[in-house]
């Protein structure tokens, strides 16, 4: 959600911004900029739509050895040309960029800068506005940044240009991500490491409610009160051939291949010598000490730890619940007495569970962070992390983070039981290791379910799930990507509800998707299927090997019966890639979504 790229040194920095830029664009956004200084100035460059409409518009003879880029996800003010960032001060001498939301941007506009013309309808331009108000005071440029940060009320990454100033960008930070990289003779800026790789795999990692003047040979990081922070960089763990496409069409179908070798991956990464899947024990205790354990997630993380929660019951024996963050933030539960918290984010900067991390270290309670980012916000502020070994996820439409989500929770379920002389029944490294093999299988038959796809959901304005059980955890997890990517009116429901009001909204026709693959209640969910068959649906029943029947469109291989939503998602997943794909849709950038949430 929202990207910054930012670029001081030697070189022309317009086409290291451009492809910055696109390597953000997984992020999400609606509208792109460029701020490019040079000896004339100056130069703004920016457009509603797709990077390609920026790179168009930019004058292609123009050098520049300072700069910044901007990929922008509406807030405040629809996506438009004017309230595309960059954003500059009245005069035109500071440009700036910023991702985040400034809360008290009307107050300080109507107390601070009544008299000044706005050109947009940003709470960006009130920052910009106010640094060269405090400047025209007599302040210096760092001293009126830093006095504009102790106003906003919000989360910010900001970069900011002077036209009078070849030499600095002023760049800060608060609770939305940022990182400065170091270069040979030039530096960058960045939301992402991905953005930059390509120049430099060096990074220094900002606190919430630092600055930082950057140079082409100098970084400074002070706090608010101007006090100087010294801080090692950190190598980047990303190889660069990781964020292409390769020679896949879309970004979400290569993720959705690289699942059986994420589980692989796993399995390896949290396997000891002995052939035991294994945690740091501190985690474990911190586990075993807690008297109740609360996952908190959003959108497909919460999905995923439905699923982790039926684990830690059934393998561990521990009492879970699953709380959607920006519902929990807000409204926090009677609590139990010994607590342990666990967030679960692709990205590790969603910022709405940061939003409860942030409260739950206030009450003194313990945090596990499961993410696929080491060093992102939640990683860094919670006391243990779980890494998923993922690799980058740049689809919007999340799948390989997904599983790997539920293949970790599983270990952390399996290792935690053991941890107290639980027999789970079953070798969860070698099931495990079927579930990779099933998986392969899956991604082979891609053939088979595009003709379901196309069957299905082609020209259909909605559609439903019904699963029971683990199976509708998956159905909430298949209907959300098929929403997000393909844009169909989709619903997940437990087979049972179905008939509890929303059976209503079936009409002749209406595709119904349902999973199988439990077999206490697999005569249970094709009885709903006769339900909506009654009314006209059109019903596709996806099963397991051993509860197959002959009317089911798709047969899973069979894996262990707790572990199915790791296979059973995948066909899901495809359905929605070959909707979205058959409709026209831009499968990786599905509109109006981010990748990375990092605004409440």
């Amino acid at each position: 959600m929202c990207g910054i790229v930012g670029y001081i040194g030697n070189n022309d920095s317009k086409e290291i911004l451009l492809k910055g830029l696109e390597k953000l664009e997984y992020r999400g956004y609606d509208s792109a900029g460029l701020a490019l200084k040079n000896d004339q100035g100056i130069h703004v460059f920016k457009e509603k739509g797709r990077i390609a409409d920026l790179r168009r518009a930019v004058d292609k003879d123009m050098f520049a050895t300072i700069g910044i880029g901007h990929t922008r996800w509406a807030t405040h003010g629809v996506p438009s040309k004017e309230n595309s960032h960059p954003h500059q001060s009245a005069t035109g001498r500071f440009t700036l960029v910023h991702n985040g939301v400034i809360e008290n941007y009307a107050l300080l506009k109507r107390e601070l800068l009544a008299d000044v013309p706005f050109k947009s309808e940003t709470d960006t331009e009130v920052i910009v506005q106010l640094v060269e108000k405090f400047v025209g005071e007599g302040l210096n440029v760092l001293e009126a940044f830093r006095k504009t940060l102790k106003l906003l009320h919000g989360s910010y990454a900001l970069a900011l240009l002077d036209a009078e100033d070849s030499e600095t960008i002023y760049v800060a930070k608060n609770k939305s991500p940022l990182l400065v990289g170091l270069g040979n003779g030039f530096n960058v800026v960045a939301s992402d490491a991905m953005a930059t790789l390509q120049l430099t795999n060096q990074f220094v990692e900002l606190m919430d409610k630092e600055i930082v003047v950057v140079k082409k040979d100098e970084v400074t990081i002070q706090n608010l009160n101007g006090e100087i922070i010294n801080r090692p960089p950190f190598t980047a763990e990303l190889d660069a051939s990781d964020i292409e496409k390769g020679t896949y069409p879309h970004y979400m179908l290569k993720e959705i291949d690289e699942q059986p070798a994420v589980i692989r991956k796993i399995i390896q990464t949290y396997r000891n010598e002995q052939g035991e899947l294994t945690i740091d024990r501190e985690i474990i205790d911190a586990v075993n000490e807690a008297d109740r354990i609360y996952i908190i997630a959003a959108g497909t993380s919460y999905h995923a730890g439905l699923v982790g929660k039926q684990f830690m019951e059934k393998m561990a024996k521990i009492p879970v619940e699953v709380h959607i963050s920006s519902e929990f933030g807000y409204n926090l539960p009677l609590l139990s007495k010994k607590p342990l918290f666990i967030f679960i984010s692709q990205s590790g900067e969603t910022a709405d569970s940061r939003s409860v991390l942030v409260k739950v270290k206030e009450l003194g309670y313990p945090a596990l962070t499961i993410t696929n980012v080491p060093g992102s916000t939640l990683s860094r502020e919670a006391d243990f992390t779980l890494l998923l070994h993922a690799g980058p996820e740049i689809a919007v439409a999340s799948t390989k983070a997904y599983t790997a989500q539920i293949a970790v929770l599983a270990v952390l379920a399996e290792v935690t039981a053991k941890s107290n002389g639980i027999d789970i029944g079953f070798d969860l490294s070698h099931e495990l290791g079927l579930v990779a093999n099933a998986m392969d299988v899956l991604c082979d038959s891609k053939e088979l379910i595009e003709i379901i796809s196309r069957e299905f959901l082609s020209t259909t304005r909605n559609c439903f799930f019904i699963g029971r059980g683990l199976d509708y955890y998956v159905c909430l997890e298949g209907a959300l990507k098929l929403k997000e990517i393909s844009y169909i009116q989709a619903e997940g429901f437990a087979g049972g509800e179905l008939k509890h009001g929303t059976i209503a909204l079936i009409e002749d026709g209406t595709p119904v998707v349902a999973l199988a693959t439990q077999e206490k209640v697999n005569l249970s969910i094709r009885g709903n299927v006769k339900e909506v068959v009654a009314r006209g649906a059109n019903p596709c029943i996806i099963s397991m090997q051993g509860l197959n029947m002959d009317e089911d469109s798709f047969v899973l291989p069979e894996v262990h019966e707790l572990l199915t939503p790791l296979i059973s998602v995948v066909p899901l997943q495809l359905l929605a890639y070959y909707a979205s794909l058959h409709r026209g849709c831009d499968v990786d950038k599905p509109r109006n979504l981010a990748k990375s949430v990092t605004v409440e």
